[in-house]
């Protein structure tokens, strides 16, 4: 992963590291915010933003990486894409190409 640079006052940068599941955890709390109130503000189920929490998921693609790159766990650009494609979803996106 390439580090991430943020630019100070003073001129210098400063490498961004990204949260571990325990800062992401206390960031969460030191804002005020439940777990279950952030997931409903970013339309996440509640036990999802647990497991990315929590360490239970990869957050490689889908709506994982998208709560992993919000709560700052993770550098990346946010994907409207679905982590898997059901096969009647593939269907009808290969009818509607043809």
């Amino acid at each position: 992963m390439k580090p991430r640079y943020k630019l100070l006052l003073d001129g210098s940068l400063s490498v961004i590291t990204p949260r571990t599941h325990a800062q992401a955890r206390q960031w969460l709390s030191e804002q005020g915010i439940t777990v279950t109130q952030w997931a409903r503000d970013h339309g996440f189920s509640t036990s999802l933003v647990f497991e990315v929490l929590y360490g239970r998921k990869r957050c490689l693609r889908g709506k994982s990486h998208n709560i992993a790159v919000l709560l700052g766990m993770k550098h990346g650009q946010l994907t409207d894409k679905p982590a898997r494609v059901s096969p009647a979803q593939r269907q009808q996106e290969e009818r509607a190409a043809a």
